[in-house]
């Protein structure tokens, strides 16, 4: 479902190309992919990270305005997640810093279903007046199992998740990434809020079933309590306060709330997105070693 703020919205914008749009977090998951479509485009882009050749890092602050200056547009991926503790101050200076280098549009990831992530929005929003700003509330990203912190488990067999028998519609990192590109470069968005989400909700033990199907391999999923898992975490080297977080938001999220899906993928792209049988296919389903 694609809903609407009550913030007014710039419908006659310039559908001028934008000259450069600065990514942050420029190699994660989202940033790498989008970064990879603008250019694609023929967008100039600046890729902001810790360790490329424009330095940004959302825990040093004094790296966000060197980042913005002289860029129209800017995709804000924050780092570690939109509902993380400090993300308000950090979405609140952040939109300072682009008003005051004219920056003209900006989309940000938000999570689906995160009451503090919407608050960093707002924070976001109230701060860069007069820049267009779109937001896009994402599922839980497919790419979860074979890039991030659940692809050990998915290689070594046993997926370890706080998330019960939860359905949740993966939304493929691909598809994400297409529609915050068209947000970044097309009209009619400024003021919008994209709920985007795969094309139906699995649950994580049909997610280790299609894996172990496609892989030849076996994989399954283990429940594990919110506590136990903040344990788990912590022993895999995470400070306990981080880790109890983590916990906290994975289990918030899986609890059964975000347990549908929308068509948002299509309302702004035209298309159906991809499910995560096909997602599956294509990472796990090569040539048998």
């Amino acid at each position: 479902m694609t809903t609407h703020t009550n913030t007014t919205t710039d419908t006659n914008a310039t559908t001028d190309t934008p000259r450069t749009i600065l990514v942050t977090s420029a190699t994660g998951k989202t940033g790498r992919r989008v970064a990879e479509r603008l250019k694609a485009r023929g967008v100039a882009v600046r890729a902001g990270s810790r360790t490329g050749s424009t330095p940004f890092d959302w825990e040093d602050p004094e790296t966000w305005a060197p980042a913005l200056r002289g860029v129209d547009s800017a995709y804000v991926a924050y780092y570690p997640d939109l509902a993380a503790p400090g993300a308000i101050e950090a979405m609140r200076e952040f939109g300072r810093l682009a008003r005051e280098n004219g920056v003209r549009r900006m989309t940000v990831l938000s999570g689906r279903g995160e009451p503090e992530a919407v608050v960093a929005e707002e924070a976001l929003r109230e701060a860069a007046v007069g820049v267009e700003l779109a937001v896009v509330r994402a599922s839980f990203f497919a790419q979860n199992f074979s890039e991030g912190l659940l692809a050990e488990g998915v290689a070594e067999g046993t997926l370890v998740f706080p998330a019960g028998d939860t359905l949740e519609p993966f939304i493929d990192a691909d598809d994400l990434a297409d529609v915050i590109v068209e947000t970044l470069t097309a009209d009619g968005h400024a003021g919008r809020v994209h709920e985007v989400t795969g094309p139906r909700p699995v649950s994580f033990t049909e997610v280790a079933e299609e894996i172990a199907r496609v892989s030849g391999r076996p994989v399954v999923y283990e429940a594990m309590p919110e506590a136990e898992y903040a344990g788990l975490l912590t022993g895999f080297g995470l400070p306990a306060p981080e880790a109890e977080w983590l916990a906290g938001l994975f289990a918030t999220l899986l609890d059964g709330h975000n347990a549908s899906a929308t068509d948002g993928v299509k309302r702004v792209l035209g298309r159906e997105p991809r499910s995560f049988a096909a997602f599956a296919a294509e990472t796990w389903g090569g040539p048998k070693s």
